[in-house]
């Protein structure tokens, strides 16, 4: 193969810890079936040109323009898997998140716990919550049973948090702190818009199975 039949495709490496143009060793489209809920995926073998590691990628298809759709940039799968967010997930709460986590990995950790915040409140949002104040739409969330007891105290000590984050103070957040309040504001999104949905649908399956017995 000479140099110019090798194809590149820009993903982060694990083990420099940086974006590189990795060189493709392998790809494979998957093309879903009419019935099946997953979207067209190009899966990649990719080679590291700095340290010469391989990686999984994966990449999704996108819209580019109104009559035009390309797979985009590549994420890794394997090894030590970048964490995707579900597309279950809005746009505007994944975006808030995909910002707290640049935040934190920037090491910005108040600016993270901010960014979660935001996220949270994004969640309202979406969902109509006629609340401006995080602390409101957190207990509006509890009292409709949208989320339970356990992921409103992540919410509020994600909220704790957030204002110690975004507020002068002599108090600071903490590495640590910084990706509980991420996780925190991960699982308390995944609850809401992903596993609450699967749930719905895994009930109807169940009452579709005991009518028809």
């Amino acid at each position: 193969m000479s140099k110019n039949d090798i194809h590149h495709e820009l993903i982060e490496c694990a083990y420099c810890e940086a974006k590189v143009s990795a060189i493709v060793l392998s790809s494979r489209e998957y093309l879903p079936s009419e019935n099946d809920e997953y979207e067209p995926t190009m899966i990649y073998f990719l080679e590291c040109p700095v340290c010469n590691n391989v990686m999984i990628g994966e990449s999704e298809l996108i819209l580019m323009s109104f009559d035009d759709v390309a797979y985009e940039d590549p994420k890794r799968v394997w090894p030590d898997p970048k964490n995707n967010l579900h597309l279950s997930i809005p746009v505007m709460v994944r975006k808030s998140i995909d910002e707290a986590k640049k935040c934190y990995k920037a090491k910005a950790y108040s600016a993270c716990a901010v960014m979660c915040g935001r996220s949270i409140e994004a969640i309202g949002k979406e969902l109509g919550s006629k609340f401006k104040l995080l602390a409101k739409q957190l207990r509006e969330l509890k009292d409709k049973k949208i989320i339970d007891g356990r992921l409103f105290e992540w919410g509020e000590a994600l909220r704790d948090r957030r204002n110690i984050g975004a507020h002068a103070s002599d108090e600071d957040i903490s590495k640590e702190d910084a990706r509980d309040v991420l996780d925190f504001t991960i699982a308390i999104c995944e609850y809401v818009f992903v596993l609450s949905e699967k749930y719905k649908k895994f009930k109807e399956r169940e009452a579709k199975r005991k009518t028809h017995k």
